[in-house]
């Protein structure tokens, strides 16, 4: 197949810094649409994936799983998309379409192995990997790419193909009501994104964090309540009261202090810990029939979901600007907690 060659940031190994790198992006085939990059967010797992702390990266890794662009050109067969169109790829490119994951729009679970939009076989490029947003351009099926709202801002947008569609998968799929008590664990790049999205479904919306200087920020974004889960006599008042819990921490911690919270019948989803947690207590959830649970991403037609409702209700990502020469220094400020909440690296800055 022909290719083009397009210039993008990334890493060749897991100890050095990213830096610029061409790489090969197939010809526009029948059912695919190529976008000309405007924006692409800025995620932790592209940290944990160009470092190789998840022990799985095959370099050069081109991260980027947040992209916002402008169609620049269409193959002869699509019809979702036309040249102009505002157009974002979230964390997935492509599935196998046919199992019974797919067939019920979960590609994310795809049972033959979904196709991320970076560091995985390459279906289309003999031996090559998928290379993702941190480039000047990207080709894909048009089934994988989700139309934006004209009204949002585009930077903002940018995360929302992950962070967003990460924590509103679980909001819609338990079902959060108007009326209900939700508790968001975690004020940080999935957590504010929480927060927003269960007060825009009518929730009562209880920040829960160990840090009290989070609670103004947390009332900006939509929370009514914030309680700080290293006060015992708060943590009493609130117990059995919660109806869902979305618990955003990125890594291993205590279950019991959370899982005390939740009504009967009631559900915690972690969407954050990729890793152990630390051991629970049985008592916790057969006293209550509670219930823990787990959700990654969304599904395509869930994300187009997700961003039609951004786009009725204005909601985005609260975020920093820089330009992709900066992606390292960003590197090592998202993994010192210092953004609010998300980068998103103005992709003009690479061309």
């Amino acid at each position: 197949m022909a290719t083009t060659t397009v210039k993008a940031y990334g890493s060749t190994s897991p100890k050095e810094d990213l830096k610029p790198l061409d790489i090969e992006r197939r010809a526009v085939g029948a059912d695919d649409v190529k976008i000309d990059i405007t924006y692409s967010g800025v995620c932790h797992s592209d940290i944990h994936t160009a470092r190789n702390e998840w022990n799985g990266s095959t370099y050069p890794v081109v991260p980027g799983h947040e992209i916002i662009g402008r169609v620049v050109e269409v193959g002869n067969g699509v019809s979702r998309h036309k040249v102009g169109d505002l157009v974002g790829v979230g964390c997935m490119v492509d599935s196998c379409r046919t199992c019974s994951s797919c067939e019920k729009d979960l590609e994310q679970f795809c049972e033959k192995g979904v196709t991320f939009t970076y560091n995985s076989p390459d279906k289309h490029l003999e031996g090559k990997q998928t290379y993702g947003g941190y480039s000047t351009s990207v080709v894909v099926d048009e089934k994988f790419v989700l139309r934006i709202p004209e009204n949002l801002d585009e930077a903002a947008t940018a995360p929302l193909l992950c962070a967003g569609v990460t924590t509103w998968s679980p909001l819609r799929h338990w079902n959060v009501k108007k009326g209900d008590k939700v508790g968001v664990v975690g004020l940080g790049g999935l957590g504010h994104m929480g927060v927003k999205f269960a007060n825009a479904l009518g929730a009562h919306v209880v920040m829960i964090t160990t840090s009290p200087e989070k609670g103004k920020d947390a009332k900006r974004l939509g929370a009514q309540e914030v309680l700080i889960s290293k006060d015992e006599e708060a943590m009493k008042k609130h117990q059995n009261s919660f109806d869902f819990i979305l618990n955003t921490i990125p890594v291993g911690h205590e279950m019991d202090p959370y899982l005390g919270l939740l009504k009967i019948d009631s559900t915690m989803v972690l969407v954050g810990a990729v890793e152990p947690l630390k051991p629970f207590h049985g008592g916790n959830i057969i006293g209550g029939r509670k219930r823990i649970a787990g959700s990654l991403i969304g599904g395509i037609k869930e994300t187009q979901e997700m961003l039609d409702f951004c786009g009725e209700h204005n909601i985005t990502s609260d975020i920093e600007l820089i330009n992709m020469q900066d992606i390292n220094t960003a590197y090592d400020r998202v993994t010192s907690n210092d953004v609010k909440y998300r980068f998103v690296i103005d992709m003009k800055s690479l061309k």
